[in-house]
């Protein structure tokens, strides 16, 4: 029975499918640091995490056993996948899951902030009652300037749309613009223009202080800032200075560049007790509905891979899937390093042993090469030894079907 540990407690659904699949989990509540996660993999093929578990190149070299990696989040950035890569270990994430969900946070924020709800809800929680028009507005007419323009992003421009926002957006990619919205040359001239900035842009570390003092600097006077991706694209204390002047109206933010392990641990921001700040504690996909939809997503996506070899959606591997014929009788999967001529060896191989291939597909991604074989003939034990010693082989998987 292959064995999974899974931490931080995704949806226990995935322990249901889990088990369907012969697959044994053991749970661990929270995160673990480098040293813990290393003792703790000791016979587990699957590792689950969500956002605060890294998983490092020691990780990966110290269990060469690790077959999958299933991240229940959005983000891979916590995993070495260049590592994982290099030793044939499959990553999947769950790229669409709480899509829905921090959308529709981020539309109530630009509301909330619009209205300036969070000003009247503080004042009257100190016995203030405050019932003046003076700076609250309706969203409709105003002009939302999305950065990252990805799956999120996409999502927002379409419901703003629907409550008459206009739409602008950036991203350094080249994205289709939904609906009416507009493209943007640059990040200035989204900042010039927005009167609501919101930040969707993933996890990689060219991201890092993405906004500081300069691009605050370059916002409009009273413009609203929203970030619900991640806590180290921001510089807080810029932030704070721009908020504290009065030169930004009001921020809603959901990541921060240090975060609390677990629940109930003490949290300290720069943001803290403004009342034109709207804070959450990195809950932007934290809803039922999404993280039953992550943890499904996630555990039949490995699943399938252990079980198939199917590799749909990986995030590090070529992604195949190759539908097996009545006649196969064993399915072999190769990972191996992307150079030339590997396949050809690999079925010179299996034709000198006389095993008869019924089924073949091929795919590679960089330095990484994947191919799925499916034989209706003996298992020729020769031939993957041969296989498994050739130079770039990464790893070799044999299943009946």
């Amino acid at each position: 029975m292959t064995r999974a540990l899974l931490l931080e407690n995704p949806h226990i659904d995935a322990d249901t499918i889990f088990n369907s699949n012969d697959i044994q989990v053991t749970r661990i509540k929270g995160a673990l640091d480098e040293e813990d996660l290393i003792k703790a993999l000791n016979g587990f093929e699957i590792l689950g995490i969500r956002s605060k578990t890294t998983v490092s190149r020691r990780v990966l070299e110290a269990h060469p056993q690790l077959a999958a990696i299933g991240a229940f989040c959005i983000g891979t950035n916590q995993i070495d996948l260049a590592a994982a890569t290099e030793r044939g270990v499959a990553v999947f994430n769950a790229p669409y899951s709480n899509t829905r969900s921090v959308v529709e946070l981020a539309i109530g924020e630009i509301i909330d902030l619009t209205r300036r709800v969070t000003v009247k809800n503080s004042k009257l929680h100190r016995g203030i009652w405050d019932k003046s028009a003076d700076g609250a507005h309706e969203v409709r007419g105003h002009t939302l300037g999305i950065i990252g323009y990805g799956n999120i992003g996409t999502q927002l421009s379409v419901l703003a749309e629907a409550l008459g926002l206009n739409v602008i957006f950036y991203d350094v990619a080249e994205r289709l613009a939904l609906g009416n919205a507009k493209r943007m040359p640059d990040l200035a001239s989204v900042l010039r223009e927005a009167d609501i900035v919101s930040i969707h842009v993933d996890g990689s570390r060219s991201n890092s202080e993405l906004f500081g003092d300069r691009e605050f600097s370059q916002m409009k006077q009273g413009a609203l800032f929203i970030n619900l991706s991640r806590g180290f694209v921001v510089d807080i204390e810029a932030l704070r200075s721009h908020l504290v002047s009065g030169h930004l109206g009001g921020a809603a933010i959901d990541v921060f560049p240090d975060e609390p392990k677990a629940n109930g641990d003490e949290f300290i921001s720069p943001l803290a007790g403004l009342d034109n700040v709207i804070l959450t504690p990195h809950v932007g996909g934290s809803t039922e509905e999404a993280q039953l939809d992550i943890g499904r997503f996630v555990s039949t996506k490995v699943s399938d891979y252990l079980h198939t070899g199917s590799t749909d959606m990986s995030v590090n591997l070529p992604n195949l899937t190759l539908a097996a014929t009545p006649s196969s009788r064993y399915r072999i999967r190769l990972i191996h390093r992307n150079t030339p001529g590997v396949l050809a060896l690999v079925n010179q191989t299996f034709a000198e042993s006389g095993a008869n291939i019924n089924g073949q597909i091929l795919g590679t991604a960089g330095p990484i090469g994947y191919v799925i074989t499916d034989i209706s003939s003996e298992l020729p034990l020769e031939a993957l030894e041969a296989i498994s010693s050739m130079a770039d082989t990464v790893r070799l998987v044999v299943d009946p079907i």
